[in-house]
């Protein structure tokens, strides 16, 4: 990193959404108003969840873990962008760019394999109840949120490794309000259209994959309820609406910028600041008030 620092940049321009001062201002209090909810929301779900014995099943610890991971992906990159719209020259250190790249990826991925997690907790619990309890147990559980952000770290990690110390010249601008891979890398003075296939590409086939091996979890889960009671049938049902509704809202905009990575296309700011502001802001309200027993808590 400190060759990377030494190459002629120390600082990035960031050009997220500009208009005048009053149009920043009402950017400054909306995107406020949203980062508080995020953090307030995500974290009246996980006192909820402490507090009340009724909730401590395995399905309600990840949900906890999931809104803690949500916070944590708002946080990486929105109280700057907060900032800065009270700031004329919106700039981020190199340092802090490659930072923001490492929880970006880290919260990201994390967030992927905990939704992997609670795939699974529910088709055991559908799929095999008498040996829900057997299956799903503490040791289980800690080890599956354990593993979910070891792997998250893992990832982002290796994410550093390959850019970190190119050489960076005078073109130092980002059509973003964060640092992102695809547009960093951009920005090398080198020739980086391999490096940027082989990111790129490893990061759309782990998106990819997670996506489509939940998919095929919920519709495993679905093919062995086909034959069980309404009741059963519209549990199930409910349970699975909510889990594919947020991995479509997590997965679509993440698989969507990667796959078409742009610095002029206007789509993928919009999708940024979807999975980033939004995103976390949805997955507790689609999982939680959908959840009789969370609502009867609350």
């Amino acid at each position: 990193m400190e060759e990377g620092n030494n190459s002629g940049v120390i600082e990035f321009e960031l050009h997220s959404l500009s208009g005048p001062p009053e149009l920043q201002l009402f950017y400054f209090s909306f995107f406020t108003l949203f980062y508080l909810s995020i953090v307030l929301g995500n974290h009246l779900i996980v006192l909820r969840i402490i507090s009340d014995p009724v909730l401590h099943t395995p399905m309600y610890f990840l949900l906890s873990i999931l809104s803690l991971t949500d916070v944590c992906l708002s946080t990486f990159a929105i109280p700057k962008m907060i900032v800065d719209f009270l700031m004329e020259h919106k700039t981020i250190s190199f340092e802090g760019c490659m930072a923001q790249i490492f929880f970006l990826h880290a919260f990201a991925v994390g967030e992927m394999m905990l939704l992997v997690a609670m795939a699974y907790d529910r088709y055991v619990a559908i799929c095999q109840p008498l040996h829900y309890a057997a299956i799903m147990s503490v040791h289980k559980c800690t080890g599956l949120m354990v593993g979910s952000w070891v792997i998250g770290v893992l990832h982002a990690g290796s994410q550093l490794v390959f850019i970190a110390n190119l050489p960076f010249c005078g073109l130092n601008k980002l059509d973003s309000f964060f640092c992102d891979l695809p547009l960093v890398v951009k920005l090398a003075c080198i020739d980086t259209y391999v490096l940027q296939i082989l990111l790129l590409s490893y990061n759309i086939v782990l998106a990819m994959s997670s996506f489509v091996l939940l998919m095929i979890s919920y519709l495993v889960i679905l093919v062995t309820v086909r034959h069980s009671s309404s009741a059963d049938m519209a549990k199930a049902g409910s349970t699975l609406t909510a889990h594919v509704t947020v991995v479509t809202l997590f997965f679509g905009p993440c698989i969507f910028i990667y796959a078409w990575p742009s610095d002029n296309f206007p789509a993928d700011k919009v999708l940024s600041i979807f999975y980033t502001v939004f995103t976390p802001l949805l997955n507790p309200l689609i999982y939680a008030l959908r959840n009789k027993e969370v609502i009867s808590a609350m």
